[in-house]
């Protein structure tokens, strides 16, 4: 695991963009000066909507060099890592509510032999204390600010005290992912976090490079 930087990273959700025009809309955050893209995969069990799969994230690949985080909001997700992994993800994040440590560690070593990072994600009701046995695994904590499922939802602000608490005890990477946007960026900056992913802020603004420079000011 290693340390975070005191860099402040933007990663646009690809939820957000327009489908009809995703790689017009993933050149554009590239060039805005984003440092990495988050994609959501739900499967409607998990979470009560579905999304994209591999064969898209792999699409994604091939027009933009920024680093891809998979973000498997999904039951089984190391019954799918492989495919994303081959589809070009940089990081796997997975919920701590659908896996075990054993699990974690056994495919912590795989992920790291093929030099992706793994991420382990909770959501806004699961305790802190349930992720804490196996930050020891995971270069990335993802904590979610809203309820997973659909984009354009209410920050929790509750959650930063989450957030304060993760930064006393992991010294990797903290992402936090729901609700982002240049109204709360600076409470999510100073509680720890380290990565912000946001999706409706940056893909319905009007000029996305200003929303990204915001969101790191």
């Amino acid at each position: 695991m290693k340390n975070y930087t005191n860099k402040i990273k933007v990663s646009p959700s690809v939820l957000a963009a327009d489908y009809a025009n995703l790689e017009r809309d993933i050149k554009r955050v590239e060039k805005a000066g984003a440092d990495m893209l988050h994609v959501d995969v739900m499967d409607g069990h998990f979470v009560p909507n579905i999304t994209i799969g591999p064969m898209v994230l792999g699409a994604i690949r091939k027009i933009t060099k920024l680093p891809i985080n998979a973000h498997l909001m999904i039951e089984n997700p190391f019954a799918y890592a492989d495919d994303f992994i081959n589809a070009g993800a940089d990081i796997i994040t997975v919920h701590i509510e659908t896996v075990s440590r054993p699990e974690l560690k056994s495919k912590s070593l795989k992920l790291k032999s093929k030099k992706v990072r793994l991420g382990i994600s909770l959501n806004p009701p699961t305790p802190l204390e349930k992720i804490i046995p196996v930050l020891d695994l995971v270069d990335l904590v993802l904590v979610m600010t809203v309820n997973p499922g659909f984009g354009g939802q209410a920050f929790i602000s509750s959650v930063l005290g989450k957030i304060k608490r993760l930064r006393e005890v992991f010294p990797g990477d903290i992402e936090v992912d729901g609700g982002v946007s240049d109204k709360n960026a600076s409470s999510i900056i100073e509680a720890g976090a380290n990565i912000l992913a946001a999706g409706t802020y940056i893909f319905k603004s009007k000029n996305i490079k200003q929303a990204i420079e915001r969101l790191r000011r």
